[in-house]
C-alpha cells in the first residue's frame, strides 16, 4: 500500500529531514511540498542535497487531496489550519506545539496566542510513540511531541510509572543543537554568539516545553507532577542530551529502576537502554531515530540520575512523526526510519 504524503512547511529543518525520511519510505508513493518562501523554486535550490529529485515546492494556497498531511508550522498557525473537514479526509501530523496541551487555556497562557481549534483539540492523540501506540492507531490527529520533551518524558516515565521517585524532586538539564531553534535568523544563533560557547536560556520555569513534560508526566503518575527545566544551546548542530535529577523514593535501589525501564521498554526498538556505565551520548544517536536512556544512583544523596539522548531533528521531530504515520496507517513501524547511527560525522 503507498499513500500520499503532504508537508506544509517543507522548508524548514524538521520539513526537510521530513521529506528526506519519506524519499525512501517504502510506503510513500508521492510527496507534496509546501511553503510560501520558496513557492515555485525546485526543493534543491532550497536544500541542495536533494538536487537529484524533481520535488518542487508549492505555495499551499491550495492543498492538493493527501492521506497524511504534517504541518511543520510555527505555533499558531495550525489551529487555524486544522478542521472537522480536513480531519474527515486527510489524517494530519502537527509538528508543532497547538494540539499538545489538551487544555486550550493552558496553550494560550505559556504561547500566548488564541486557540481556534479548541472544538477539535479534545480529539487530538499526544504522539509520543511508545507511551500512546494504542490511541495514536485509530487517531485522525495526533500531536508530534516535542524534542526537549521527548528526551525528558522518555527517561523518567517509568521511574514515575512505578512510584519509584519523589515527584516534587525532579530537575532536568537539557542541552540541545542549534537546529532545535529552527532556521530563522537571530543574533542569539549567529557562529560568534554560539561557537566556544553553552548558553542557559529561558531558564526559571519559562520555557515552553515545561507544561508539556509536567502533562505526560502527571499522566503517569496520576498526580500533578510539577519540575523545574533548564534548557541550554550548545554548539553543535543537532541532538538533545537532558541529564534529570529526582530523589528516591524509600527503599528504592538500582536494581528496581533498571527493573522498570526493562518492563517499560524491553520490547521497544527505538528505546535503547545502555549498558551499565555506559552513558547516552549525543553522537551515537545522531541521524537517528533512537533514544538512548541510561542511569545512575548517587547513594550518598538518595537521588537517581537520569541521562536520555536523542536527534532533535529526527526523534524529537521527523522521525517520530513517520513512526506515528507508520502507526496510524498500520506499516511496519520501523518503515523508512530504520537506519543506525552514522558515526563519526
Amino acid at each position: 500500500m503507498k499513500i500520499r504524503a503532504g508537508i506544509v512547511g517543507a522548508t524548514g529543518y524538521a520539513g526537510s529531514e521530513l521529506t528526506r525520511i519519506l524519499s525512501r519510505h517504502p510506503n510513500i508513493g508521492e510527496i507534496a511540498l509546501y511553503g510560501r518562501s520558496a513557492a515555485g523554486k525546485h526543493y534543491g535550490c532550497v536544500y541542495q542535497n536533494f538536487s537529484h529529485t524533481n520535488l518542487c515546492v508549492e505555495d499551499g494556497e491550495e492543498i492538493h487531496d493527501c492521506d497524511v498531511l504534517f504541518l511543520c508550522l510555527p505555533h499558531g498557525i495550525a489551529s487555524k489550519t486544522v478542521t472537522n473537514e480536513m480531519l474527515d479526509k486527510t489524517k494530519v501530523i502537527d509538528l508543532g506545539a497547538d494540539f499538545r496541551l489538551s487544555d486550550w487555556r493552558v496553550y494560550e497562557q505559556w504561547y500566548a496566542v488564541e486557540h481556534y481549534a479548541k472544538d477539535i483539540l479534545p480529539e487530538a492523540v499526544y504522539g509520543l510513540s511508545e507511551i500512546n501506540r494504542g490511541k495514536i492507531k485509530d487517531a485522525r490527529l495526533v500531536a508530534n511531541p516535542g524534542c526537549y520533551t521527548t528526551a525528558a518524558i522518555t527517561a523518567l516515565y517509568p521511574l514515575l510509572k512505578h512510584k519509584l521517585i519523589d515527584k516534587d524532586s525532579i530537575v532536568i538539564d537539557a542541552k540541545s543543537g542549534v537546529s532545535g531553534a529552527g532556521r530563522g535568523v537571530s543574533g542569539d544563533v549567529l557562529y560568534c554568539e554560539l561557537n566556544e560557547n553553552i548558553k542557559p536560556y529561558k531558564i526559571g520555569g519559562e520555557h515552553r516545553h515545561t507544561p508539556e513534560i509536567e502533562q505526560a508526566l502527571s499522566f503517569a503518575y496520576g498526580e500533578n507532577v510539577t519540575v523545574t527545566f533548564t534548557p541550554h544551546l550548545v554548539p553543535m548542530n543537532r541532538g538533545i542530551l537532558a541529564t534529570s535529577y529526582a530523589k528516591l523514593e524509600h527503599g528504592v535501589g538500582a536494581a528496581d529502576i533498571k527493573s522498570a525501564y526493562h518492563s517499560f521498554y524491553g520490547e521497544e526498538y527505538f528505546i535503547r537502554l545502555t549498558h551499565d556505565n555506559c552513558m547516552p551520548q549525543t553522537k551515537w544517536v545522531k541521524g537517528s531515530n533512537f533514544v538512548d536512556i541510561g542511569f545512575a544512583v548517587d547513594e550518598r544523596t538518595n537521588r537517581v540520575v537520569a541521562i536520555s539522548a536523542l536527534d532533535n531533528l529526527i526523534k524529537g521531530a521527523a522521525g517520530q512523526a513517520t513512526q506515528n504515520m507508520n502507526i496510524m496507517f498500520g506499516f511496519n513501524e520501523k518503515a523508512g526510519i530504520d537506519f543506525i547511527p552514522a558515526f563519526p560525522v
